[in-house]
């Protein structure tokens, strides 16, 4: 076996960076899950740096993907939730192979195998999922392909979403798989709180708080007074980093067979994914400050007003979401939402930048959080005022 895979199985992998209790594994996968031929050989893969991923290949040469908590105490008690992946896989496959399920209506998902909540088998909680191969692309704008192939990839992405957000979680069995009350007034209140205590976090060696997001309080006010009307969509599935990178496209053709990493997965608004999937649209060049940090971080893409290298118009994207979901084209609350996903973003990188503080962060580019997430903070800013909303500026005292 090589040691990485060649860019079209879609992911590298190599030696393990996390090892794993391979024995164990097998007795386990021998017992438990007889779609597996032992003994199995593990690598792992390069990407999931939140849950640990590995690629396994059994006696039969069939391959497979495992996932697993971190080892050691986890510090949120929200993250790396592989048993709600786990469920939620399990919920979409039986939705996909559903006689009643139409082909265009499926949502692709891997398959799941089996879960496996016996911290004593590999060390954490793990599952077992089946491995597609194809292609997953770091970059949005696919400039590896033609043109017309991006617009494809990026409609077939638009496709998966708004299959998703056509589904009724009661009607999967998913009643009570998260809170049934209004997303963003939930996501506005949880995430405050987790930046007020983030921005106290010291420098152990500058003594410099990490400090708050720019116009944190004023930001906040705005989104309160501006909440999305939730009842035209009505309560959704939420995948909660629904991103062009999550994705695993067919290896020769323009669609995708598998959405991953549901970690963050939850009940609310499907407007939300659909404004983390057009980020880059969001982003005006002009917002961003020449030989900035931004341009460190791949995720930051500027495809608003741009003239080159945007792979389709967003909206040709908003207008195909809109004819499958049945809603009205433009959807007004998208300002609201695509400003919030990214003082989110500002949020979690902020969280980067305290854990870095500390020095206890594990990210090889958290060193550059402390300067970037009051960059992201202010592109959350200018969206609202592109679109000619005023933030009221508190004086300071």
């Amino acid at each position: 076996m090589t040691d990485s895979a060649p860019k079209s199985t879609g992911g590298e992998y190599g030696a393990m960076r996390a090892n794993i209790d391979i024995k164990k594994l097998n007795t386990y996968l021998e017992v438990h899950v007889p779609v597996v031929t032992i003994p199995v050989q593990v690598q792992q893969f390069k990407f999931g740096q939140s849950n640990p991923t590995y690629f396994l290949t059994d006696a039969s040469a069939t391959r497979f993907v495992l996932r697993k908590k971190p080892a050691g105490q986890l510090l949120s008690s929200t993250a790396h939730q592989i048993e709600r992946e786990y469920r939620m896989l399990s919920a979409l496959h039986r939705y996909n192979i559903s006689p009643t399920t139409k082909p265009e209506q499926i949502v692709p998902v891997p398959q799941p195998f089996v879960l496996c909540e016996d911290s004593s088998v590999i060390g954490t909680p793990f599952y077992i999922m089946e491995y597609l191969e194809g292609r997953i692309f770091t970059d949005t704008r696919l400039l590896e392909l033609p043109q017309q192939d991006r617009r494809e990839c990026w409609l077939s992405a638009i496709r998966s979403l708004a299959a998703l957000a056509s589904l009724d979680p009661f009607q999967l069995g998913l009643k009570n798989f998260g809170p049934t009350t209004d997303y963003f007034p939930r996501q506005i209140k949880s995430f405050t709180r987790i930046s007020v205590a983030q921005s106290q976090a010291i420098d152990i060696e500058t003594g410099k708080v990490t400090g708050n997001i720019p116009y944190f309080e004023e930001m906040v006010g705005w989104y309160q007074r501006h909440l999305p009307d939730e009842s035209k969509t009505g309560l959704r599935i939420v995948h909660g980093d629904y991103k062009l990178d999550n994705m695993i496209f067919h290896p020769t053709e323009n669609r995708i067979i598998g959405i991953l990493d549901w970690e963050l997965c939850t009940l609310g608004s499907p407007l939300a994914d659909l404004a983390n999937l057009t980020q880059p649209w969001a982003i005006d060049a002009r917002h961003i400050p020449k030989d900035s940090l931004l341009t460190e971080f791949t995720i930051i893409r500027p495809f608003k007003n741009a003239t080159k290298d945007v792979p389709i118009p967003l909206e040709d994207l908003e207008r195909e979401y809109c004819r499958l979901t049945n809603q009205l084209y433009p959807i007004k609350e998208m300002v609201f939402v695509r400003s919030w996903v990214l003082f989110r973003l500002a949020i979690i990188s902020q969280g980067i930048a305290a854990r870095y503080a500390r020095r206890q962060a594990s990210s090889e580019k958290a060193f550059l959080h402390p300067q970037f997430f009051p960059l992201v903070g202010r592109l959350a800013k200018s969206i609202l005022e592109d679109d000619g909303f005023t933030i009221d500026i508190k004086p300071k005292l």
